[in-house]
């Protein structure tokens, strides 16, 4: 159990696989030769999910790590800046709220929803980013240069060409080796570790060992949930989507306004994605089939887009709110569906990818001795991230005042988790705070909750201590300052498809 770890395989590729690979690769890219060899094998009959086209902005600091030129992310997966998500009709049938990814000024000094009469409007009020995104501009200018701008952005990308992007970058810049096969058996050692996979190529049967196996095999967990038995932990209970619908729109005109943030709005049973590529639109509509029909999905669908679905290649999903108890075991880690998959909304899929395939290549075991110790680390963060991510969606739900079985379903105590409805006894008289959050392992700051929770209505009862709150004068001077950033970058920003194309073209 001393020797060393020398080799990685990586079971499925699609954006899960080919991220991962990318992440530990580069990481490891000053290994010398024969030290640690990757190997990405994945089976060309299975085709990937490629829902997924929103991002986190975690993703612009893996996409320069990684040595990867932004333009050409944007050139060959026909990407578009996000810079937050605006959720429309989530609390009545006629509102919108944003969380923008830029934090509110003077966040972790001064809590701004104090001071702000009309809560809705904090995002507004606190911040300049909603105001970008309404006007539909570029989070940068010209001058400035890639990965840098003054608004905090992800990507909105074609999940499919960014993970041939990404082979094509492991294969060619990176040292991962590329294997065709199907996995046809899972082998294991004396100490219950899977010593190789006999798989399933054109030329026939072959064999490949590895001293760590990373399962990136979609919702099939063929290594950690099949081989390995390890149990799949519900959300439903929590979080009740568990279908989607999906499409391509084209755009009417060549040049027609591309959205510069994920637009989501909420339906009688779920709600609509709206995601602006440079070449099309990738909308959805996720829902439960406890409180909607397929055929009903479909028509929300077709009224979203007010057209007939007729000539459009619908792609449908059925998943299940969960993920396994454990992520890591023995010498197995599931990254991507693989592990879990809670639903759409605010993006969480790839950038659990990121995190993931992080934590493995910066932890990797000098041996296999110590393999234990680092699982049950990851593990554990694991678990804390799952239940935080569900604390999180939930917020979105639970608040509305929306009168549909479904939404009033996500209203009622049983279905809301114990963690969340801790906050929220804090959270009536003052709001959420950088102190609320476990630093390491947390996903969404304290801003994503306050862009939510106020977003939604929730104000806290600051009465009780309200002499805690006599910062007025400087609460002013924020509301100034962001009256004049707003001014100033409403003014010198350009639209977000005319940035796009002049810088693409510099």
């Amino acid at each position: 159990m001393s020797d060393p770890i020398k080799s990685i395989l990586i079971v499925g590729g699609g954006t899960a696989g080919w991220l991962s690979a990318a992440i530990i690769a580069a990481h490891h890219k000053d290994r010398p030769d024969g030290s640690l060899t990757i190997t990405l094998v994945e089976a060309s009959d299975i085709p990937t999910v490629g829902v997924g086209e929103g991002t986190w902005p975690t993703i612009r600091n893996t996409v320069r790590m990684l040595g990867l030129d932004e333009k050409k992310v944007f050139r060959e997966c026909f990407a578009g800046f996000k810079q937050g998500g605006k959720f429309v009709n989530w609390v009545t049938e006629d509102d919108y709220y944003y969380h923008p990814f830029t934090v509110p000024l003077g966040y972790g000094q001064l809590d701004m929803a104090p001071y702000i009469e009309d809560i809705e409007e904090f995002a507004l009020e606190a911040n300049y980013q909603q105001e970008i995104c309404e006007a539909g501009l570029a989070p940068r200018s010209l001058s400035e240069g890639d990965f840098q701008s003054i608004c905090n952005y992800a990507y909105h990308l074609d999940a499919g060409a960014f993970a041939n992007l990404l082979k094509e970058h492991c294969k060619t810049e990176l040292g991962v080796q590329h294997v065709i096969g199907s996995v046809n058996d899972v082998h294991f050692n004396d100490q219950g570790y899977i010593g190789s996979l006999s798989l399933e190529g054109a030329a026939g049967p072959f064999v490949l060992d590895a001293d760590l196996f990373v399962d990136c095999t979609g919702f099939r967990s063929l290594l950690l949930g099949k081989a390995l038995n390890v149990p799949f932990v519900s959300n439903e209970q929590y979080l009740f989507n568990n279908r989607a619908i999906a499409i391509h729109v084209p755009y009417e005109n060549e040049d027609d306004p591309v959205a510069c943030h994920t637009i989501a709005t909420g339906q009688n049973a779920g709600w609509t994605w709206d995601i602006g590529l440079t070449n099309r639109r990738g909308v959805g509509h996720v829902y439960s089939d406890e409180f909607l029909s397929d055929e009903e999905a479909a028509a929300n669908l077709r009224n979203y887009i007010n057209q007939p679905l007729d000539g459009f290649e619908i792609k449908q999903f059925k998943f299940q709110s969960g993920y396994r108890q454990q992520t890591w075991k023995n010498n197995c880690v599931a990254i991507g569906l693989a592990c879990g998959f809670v639903e759409p909304l605010e993006a969480t899929a790839i950038m659990l990818v990121e995190v993931a395939a992080r934590y493995v290549a910066e932890n990797l075991p000098a041996n296999e001795s110590i393999m234990q110790v680092t699982a049950k680390r990851f593990n554990r963060q694991m678990e804390y991230r799952w239940s935080r991510i569900t604390d999180f969606l939930k917020l979105h739900y639970m608040l509305t005042k929306r009168k549909e079985p479904y939404w009033r379903a996500h209203c009622e105590d049983s279905s809301i988790p114990a963690s969340l409805k801790e906050d929220l006894e804090i959270w009536k008289h003052r709001g959420p705070t950088k102190s609320d959050f476990d630093g390491v392992a947390e996903l969404f700051p304290a801003a994503s909750y306050q862009y939510v929770m106020y977003g939604m209505g929730y104000k806290p009862d600051y009465s009780r201590q309200s002499y805690l709150y006599n910062q007025e004068v400087q609460a002013n001077r924020i509301r100034q300052k962001n009256q004049l950033m707003t001014q100033q970058l409403l003014n010198n920003l350009p639209p977000h498809r005319d940035y796009i194309e002049h810088w693409l073209n510099q």
